[in-house]
């Protein structure tokens, strides 16, 4: 996902327009570099608050992890209605109903504060992964537009990096908003009004975080909207977005779905966790402040091996280095969980060095011998992020039974081990 996860990849529909046509438009390119770079902090900033929900209503793993849940299942519901209707009003309209509805979300953090509700929390994380959804369906085209058909592989790439650099820098500065921990009290310490005026104040840090956001947002819709009418000649598939689905039948492709929504999964439940997994005091033992600073070393060493990774699958097979890198992240989770203090800190803080190159290899594998197909398969492949709405609930369900963060873990553990029997199985090229 990958660094947040990664679908610039995997966005539908796909343009039909001449290879010899594209739009001379520099600035409106850097300002779709800035929503790359918007989607990953937004994504990541999910980490730092996961905690800080955690304690304001006194929630279990389980009940924690359904920020996951519900930013998540905006892939799974909104990808094929935004593929529609990206197609009737066109890529630059879209984008901007993209935005807005981000915004929207943003704002809805404001009345979920005032009423120190958790589920208006969860509603208003919906609305703006929605408002993400949207966008990224528009973005990965957009970009192969805004300049010639030779550079869009080096745009692309750009545009990833952005994503990455999105997803180490937000959640530093979002520890230091939103995990300040100034009060001398916590919610288990009090009771009726008291309690819903503590968590009101205490989430204010959250409002204030989301409506900096917002006011990005804003400014880049406008932006958006004042090339709504560049794209000249812009055409569309006409066929059903649901079209994919068939592809489901094929091994290599089914299995590779499966993937994708098992990596995604894995990688969001890992970085979900890693704030109250560094704060036990058999690991770091670390407060929620200095924990939450050390995220970006989780997401950071994924936008590492991104360029490591592109140098080793020049040389080696893809579905061997992903194999690789799958057991290297079992053998990470293994080595954590048995090690205490600093070795098992900094060794699940290395697992993201191992995510790096999975989710884009993953779908590329998954694609080979689509064919004209593909845009349809990169829709079923969006949609299958859902992932990151189910197994970290069902990774926090397991340490809340089990009273054990490093047991839990073994879920994560499980489903890069289906990854890496996938990159063996698809260690060969694609014959059809």
């Amino acid at each position: 996902m990958a660094l947040a996860p990664d679908i610039s990849a995997s966005t539908d529909p796909k343009p039909e327009i001449a290879s010899d046509q594209h739009i001379n438009a520099p600035g409106l390119q850097g300002f779709v570099f800035a929503l790359f770079f918007i989607f990953g902090g937004i994504t990541s900033l999910n980490d730092v608050i996961i905690p800080k929900l955690k304690e304001l209503f006194e929630l279990s793993y389980f009940q924690a992890m359904l920020v996951q849940s519900a930013f998540f299942a905006a892939y799974f519901f909104i990808s094929i209605p935004g593929a529609i209707m990206v197609k009737k009003i066109g890529y630059m309209r879209g984008a901007v109903v993209g935005l807005l509805l981000m915004l929207a979300g943003c704002l809805l953090f404001i009345p979920a504060s005032q009423t120190a509700i958790y589920g208006l929390f969860l509603f208003a994380l919906f609305v703006l992964a929605s408002g993400v959804t949207v966008v990224q369906v528009v973005a990965n085209p957009l970009i192969s537009l805004l300049g010639k058909p030779s550079t869009t592989h080096s745009r692309l790439t750009f545009a990833q990096a952005f994503n990455s650099l999105g997803t180490t820098l937000f959640p530093y500065f979002g520890s230091i908003l939103i995990l300040g921990g100034l009060a001398s009290v916590t919610a288990d310490q009090l009771s009726g009004p008291a309690l819903d005026a503590y968590r009101r104040a205490e989430s204010q840090a959250i409002v204030h975080g989301y409506i900096g956001i917002a006011v990005a947002l804003a400014i880049v819709a406008g932006v958006v909207w004042m090339f709504r009418n560049s794209l000249k000649g812009e055409q569309h598939d006409s066929g059903s977005p649901l079209g994919g689905f068939t592809l489901l039948k094929r091994p290599r492709f089914g299995y590779g779905a499966a993937c994708i929504f098992l990596y995604v999964g894995a990688e969001v439940a890992i970085g979900s966790l890693i704030v109250s997994y560094l704060m036990e005091n058999d690991v770091m033992g670390l407060g929620e402040q200095a924990a939450g600073k050390l995220i970006p070393l989780y997401w950071g060493g994924a936008l590492v091996g991104r360029f490591i990774g592109s140098a080793a699958l020049r040389v080696i097979s893809p579905g061997k280095v992903l194999a690789f890198n799958a057991l290297g992240a079992i053998a990470l989770i293994l080595i954590s969980t048995n090690t205490v203090g600093m070795t098992a800190g900094y060794t699940m803080l290395a697992i993201g060095l191992m995510n790096s190159i999975m989710f884009p290899t993953i779908f590329s594998l998954a694609s080979e011998g689509l064919g004209p197909r593909a845009a349809d398969g990169s829709g079923v492949i969006c949609m299958a992020i859902v992932g990151g709405a189910i197994i970290p609930p069902a990774t926090g369900a397991l340490a809340d039974a089990t009273g054990s963060l490093a047991m839990s873990l073994a879920l994560p553990a499980l489903c890069y081990a289906i990854i890496a029997g996938f990159g063996l199985f698809a260690r060969r090229p694609a014959t059809a």
